[in-house]
């Protein structure tokens, strides 16, 4: 099988085009490179894709309209496309709102309308957010709430992105299904997310900044965990014309301050930890109910916060030389 997999130098796209190509199949990657994060880390993780003779990159931007109808034009012979390429980041989204909707609502746009003529496509899966749930406030998170209070503009283009599959599959037939990612952690990690920049700064001996909030807690999700629920999911498309929203989430909600204290258990050091009032953008709980993945194909979490964190600070050490 042929797939696509846009974003592939990300950090879940990297880890699902590996699991990917371990099955045995062909992997068309791209994905634009841009700078929001240190580029060297997304290199070197294209650096662990590029030597297997199944895969191919190609450095594009998924919101440009016509490059993707170009790329799909090269590989008209795709079976299934994981768009996972995004502007990612709740609080960047503060900063830059026209990247979100470049990246997030026009790469959707650009790359269903380039899907259109694909002949053997199959399935469409792409990454959504738990960040659609906003401001709701009963958990776990169900796929049937309502979403209609985002909290960040990026949460408002996550929701327009699942809106636009959902108009997609109706008029034009394509199967499509959209993940909603529950905090991913692990190994070759994004450095904005907190348990990153909080093992960076424990290691440097720089304060760790804490929200404040008796509840401030998060559904982490493991990246290996989240790469099989993908390799699931994507193995059993809905019918022609239907598209579905499912969570991917870890199943239990563990408070920041129990994520510090592993990071110092494994980092071997004490973190110097500052308050400060959350961020307004910033949701206070997730967590993710799981009862329709399970039923569609078993999907279940099976590695606990205290391993995925121990894994992810052997990987942080070796990668940074500490």
């Amino acid at each position: 099988m042929k797939i696509l997999v846009t974003g592939v130098a990300g950090f879940i796209g990297f880890h699902v085009a590996a699991a990917l190509l371990k099955q045995g199949m062909e992997v068309v990657g791209i994905d634009v490179l841009n700078d929001y994060y240190d580029p060297s880390l997304k290199m070197a993780r294209l650096g662990q894709l590029e030597p297997h003779p199944k895969f191919s990159f190609l450095k594009v931007d998924v919101a440009n309209a016509q490059t993707m109808q170009d790329v799909i034009g090269l590989h008209s012979d795709l079976e299934c496309v994981i768009h996972l390429a995004a502007q990612a980041g709740v609080r960047y989204s503060l900063v830059d709102p026209y990247s979100y909707v470049t990246s997030n609502v026009m790469g959707q746009v650009s790359l269903l309308e380039a899907c259109r003529s694909l002949k053997k496509l199959t399935h469409v899966v792409y990454a959504s957010s738990s960040s659609v749930y906003g401001r709701n406030q009963e958990t776990p998170f169900r796929e049937t709430d309502r979403v209609e209070q985002p909290s960040s503009l990026y949460a408002v283009t996550k929701r327009a992105a699942e809106l636009t599959s959902e108009s997609y599959s109706y008029l034009y037939g394509i199967p499509q299904t959209g993940l909603r990612f529950f905090t991913v952690y692990g190994p070759w990690g994004r450095p904005d997310m907190a348990y990153y920049g909080f093992a960076k700064a424990i290691s440097e001996d720089r304060p760790v900044t804490l929200y404040e909030g008796k509840d401030l807690s998060r559904d982490f999700t493991y990246i290996d965990d989240i790469v099989r629920g993908v390799v699931k999911v994507f193995a059993k498309p809905p019918e022609a014309g239907k598209a579905r929203l499912l969570n991917l989430g870890g199943d239990r909600p563990e408070k920041v301050t129990r994520m510090i204290a592993l990071l110092e258990r494994d980092l071997g050091k004490r973190a110097l930890v500052e308050r400060h009032p959350r961020p307004v953008a910033d949701m206070e709980s997730t967590w993710a109910s799981l009862e329709k993945v399970r039923e569609l194909c078993g999907w279940k979490p099976e590695v606990s916060f205290e391993d995925g964190m121990r894994e992810f600070a052997v990987w942080f050490k070796k990668f940074h030389g500490i």
